[in-house]
């Protein structure tokens, strides 16, 4: 079988590593097209031996890529494409029916009020829904994310839940990381260090841990990711005086970006994770990898297991809509500031989602989607 992953960007963002990670472990030869921003993710997946190219999408509304995108479809004889992310879903999935492909996709951000960040209005939802019936099938990163779909009217059938994976060992906790990294990046050897992981939008609520840091004398934080906030996140750090006591990494895990986010984790005690809305909660998942303890808000990855609360979280924001999120938040960071930093065993529940399983999920979604198709585009090409 021969794939053709189809992304918006290939920007560092938890969508494009996700993908990166995943060809790793598919059986499938695999291509990469991007309709613009060939980034860091770009680079990293050549550097793995993926073939990448760039369809030059000049705006949202470059209706010209449809066609640019269906011609490379033609020429490569995939028997499946598989698009990743909303602009990508909908321009992968009219140009792969043009070729007369296969197609499925994966939802990777869709909330309750937003998608990929943006707010969901009604032209998007329907746009969607309209692409979406040319699909063979649609993957859910996560239940949460699959009851969305449901609701919005796309039929059950059609709905593959295929969870986000890590690969488990490269976030296992190390003792000589952690001091060469706390070293690095000009932490006391001592000290009580927070960590967050993600873009720096505003639906990330970074701001929450940059107060609850400023209001306990002593604790650090180090914050990984990029993003239209970063300017604002900055200045109100040093509004409130602790700019000394937060590290802005920036971009990590991008091809020769030091520390990445495996030497984060092992640098920092607690975990926090704030966002108001998820799809998944990957940076939750790695977290717990590392043995950390997490503080969380919306997070699919751990509400959606069926075994109960996940040894080593806390939810905050579940208890009173009414609640300070500033006060909540401070309050939990408090008692394990209070309980001394200590490394914990990886939850059982991080063995739900190794790349491998979902690899293996994947690739059955992938059997039946071609299956149903009576003419491959291998088989009209060599009849």
């Amino acid at each position: 079988m021969r794939a053709l992953h189809v992304i918006t960007g290939l920007g560092v963002g938890g969508a494009e590593q996700q993908l990166r990670l995943l060809l790793r472990h598919l059986p499938v030869r695999c291509d990469v097209v991007t309709l613009t921003n060939p980034g860091a993710v770009a680079a990293g997946l050549r550097a793995d031996g993926v073939r990448v190219q760039d369809l030059g999408m000049r705006s949202n509304r470059d209706l010209g890529a449809v066609p640019r995108l269906a011609r490379l479809i033609r020429r490569g004889s995939y028997d499946l494409v598989h698009t990743h992310l909303y602009r990508a879903c909908v321009y992968g999935r009219i140009a792969a029916r043009l070729a007369g492909t296969t197609v499925v996709s994966t939802e990777h951000s869709l909330g309750r009020a937003e998608i990929e960040g943006r707010p969901l209005t009604r032209g998007t939802r329907e746009l969607y829904l309209r692409t979406e019936r040319l699909g063979a099938a649609t993957v859910a990163v996560s239940e949460t994310v699959a009851g969305r779909l449901r609701a919005w009217g796309v039929p059950a059938a059609r709905i593959h839940t295929v969870p986000n994976g890590i690969d488990m060992t490269a976030f296992r906790f190390d003792e000589g990381r952690r001091r060469s990294t706390r070293a690095l990046l000009g932490l006391p050897t001592t000290a009580f260090v927070v960590g967050g992981v993600g873009r720096l939008v505003p639906g990330k609520r970074f701001d929450l841990l940059i107060r609850a840091v400023a209001a306990l004398p002593g604790a650090w934080l180090v914050l990984a990711g990029d993003g239209p906030e970063s300017e604002a996140l900055r200045a109100l750090a040093a509004r409130l005086g602790v700019t000394g006591r937060i590290r802005f990494l920036g971009e990590c895990g991008a091809a020769g970006a030091a520390p990445g986010i495996p030497e984060v984790l092992s640098a920092v005690d607690t975990f926090v994770s704030a966002s108001r809305e998820e799809a998944f909660g990957l940076a939750v998942v790695e977290a717990l990898a590392a043995g950390l303890p997490v503080v969380h808000a919306a997070c699919p990855a751990i509400e959606d297991l069926p075994a109960g609360p996940v040894p080593g979280t806390t939810r905050i924001g579940s208890t009173s809509a009414a609640a300070d999120p500033t006060e909540e938040l401070t309050a939990a960071l408090r008692h394990r500031m209070e309980s001394g930093a200590r490394r914990l065993p990886p939850p059982p529940a991080v063995g739900h989602y190794d790349i491998r399983l979902s690899s293996r999920r994947l690739m059955d979604v992938y059997a039946q989607a071609v299956d149903a198709t009576t003419v491959t585009p291998t088989e009209r090409a060599h009849p």
